[in-house]
């Protein structure tokens, strides 16, 4: 559960909207391996096949999307840590998609299971940490940093 101020109510009193995030919200997005999404293509690699900075792109908005509906207006979530492991080669052309699980949350901290697959089977797994955050004051904070 989160907190957040929400703008004054009754009596000029803020109140306290409660922003509620379980452990078992699910995502899955698929997509197509393109060769813009191969490892020769983004630089982490030479071969024509889905790249693991690519994956991990997947794997991070999967969880993304999967918690957006359940955040307070003016909340996102930014990744702070990946731990995956990429099994297996998919070539371009291939399906490919990510199954995400909330297993943890401790206030503002998320953590999520993840794993990817192509239409032959499992290519990555591991765990993705995303941090909720209120993405106007994000924003100007690193903004600050031309300052």
């Amino acid at each position: 559960m989160i907190d957040k101020i929400s703008p004054e109510g009754e009596m000029g009193l803020k109140k306290i909207k409660k922003t509620m995030i379980e452990i078992g919200i699910k995502g899955r997005l698929e997509q197509t391996v393109t060769h813009e999404m191969s490892a020769a293509r983004v630089g982490s690699g030479l071969v024509e096949v889905f790249a693991t900075p690519m994956m991990i792109a997947l794997m991070e908005r999967t969880c993304h999307e999967s918690v957006a509906p359940h955040l307070d207006g003016g909340q996102g979530t930014v990744g702070t840590l990946v731990n995956v492991s990429h099994l297996a080669a998919t070539p371009v052309g291939m399906r490919v998609w990510c199954e995400s699980e909330l297993t943890d949350v401790d206030r503002r901290r998320l953590v999520f299971s993840v794993k990817a697959y192509d239409e032959c089977g499992l290519i990555g797994e591991g765990t993705h940490e995303r941090f909720i955050i209120d993405s106007a004051k994000f924003q100007e904070k690193a903004l600050s940093k031309h300052a």
